[in-house]
């Protein structure tokens, strides 16, 4: 029997992890960290930092190769083949390090129930047979990081919030009944797309780390504010994280 300890670890800070997450961590027989082979190398670095600050004991830690994701049209199919291949990469480390069971654990960014298909992979290993048990320990989201930095509340009074994509936004627009949208997963400003009149944006990137970039106001006056300033931190890091809420006026459409 394999024991998954899924593991939020907010932005890789160790003061965003919980006590249940560092007792996790140090309770673990192994855990995992990805390598992408892009020029994302700071991510991984941010594991290693954060496991050499909080292991006290007897956890190894083992690094394997992120399988890559394969460019298609057809988005979900894409992803899908990617999960499958992520999840045999997962069999072959558990066979190789964990061959008579015990205690896993994979470190997730933010918490594994937010846009994280850490769970989802981990449903085709029971699928093929593996004896699994999944544990999760919840980490602080990116969202709860944008708005504590911002000091603003997610939603307005009695009010609904939709979580999407930058994808979603940009392909169906803003969705009707609901004043305020907060956005992950953008590659490509979104944000740009729609109409900005009576819209405010709170944007961030990097959030919580010492890196941590901020812009807010109407979205007419700081959207190309934020589109050069992104490019800009993304060709100096090699990598970005960044995540925005929009808010609409009553009234505005």
């Amino acid at each position: 029997m394999i024991d998954l300890h899924l593991i939020g670890i907010g932005s890789g800070d160790p003061d965003h992890l919980t006590r249940a997450a560092a007792a996790a961590m140090n309770a673990a027989d192994v855990i995992l960290l990805p390598r992408k082979r892009d020029a994302a190398s700071d991510l991984i670095e941010l594991r290693r930092s954060l496991c050499a600050a909080v292991l006290r004991g007897h956890t190894r830690v083992v690094e394997f190769d992120l399988p890559e994701r394969g460019e298609s049209d057809a988005y979900l199919d894409a992803v899908g083949d990617w999960h499958d291949a992520i999840a045999a990469r997962w069999a072959t480390e558990i066979a190789s390090h964990l061959p008579n069971g015990g205690r896993l654990a994979l470190l997730i960014w933010g918490d594994p129930s937010l846009y994280d298909s850490s769970l989802r992979i981990a449903d085709r290993l029971r699928a093929g047979g593996m004896m699994l048990r999944v544990h999760v320990v919840p980490g602080i989201t990116s969202l709860q990081a944008l708005t504590a930095a911002h000091a603003i509340p997610l939603n307005t009074l009695a009010a609904p919030v939709v979580i999407t994509t930058g994808r979603r936004l940009r392909a169906e627009g803003w969705p009707p009944a609901v004043d305020t949208l907060a956005v992950m997963l953008d590659g490509t400003c979104a944000f740009t797309s729609i109409d900005p009149l009576g819209v405010m944006i709170w944007w961030g990137a990097y959030l919580g780390l010492p890196s941590q970039a901020l812009v807010a106001g109407p979205l007419a006056d700081v959207s190309s504010t934020i589109v050069a300033r992104r490019a800009r931190l993304r060709a100096e890091q090699g990598w970005i994280m960044d995540t925005y809420l929009l808010r609409r006026s009553k009234g505005a459409a």
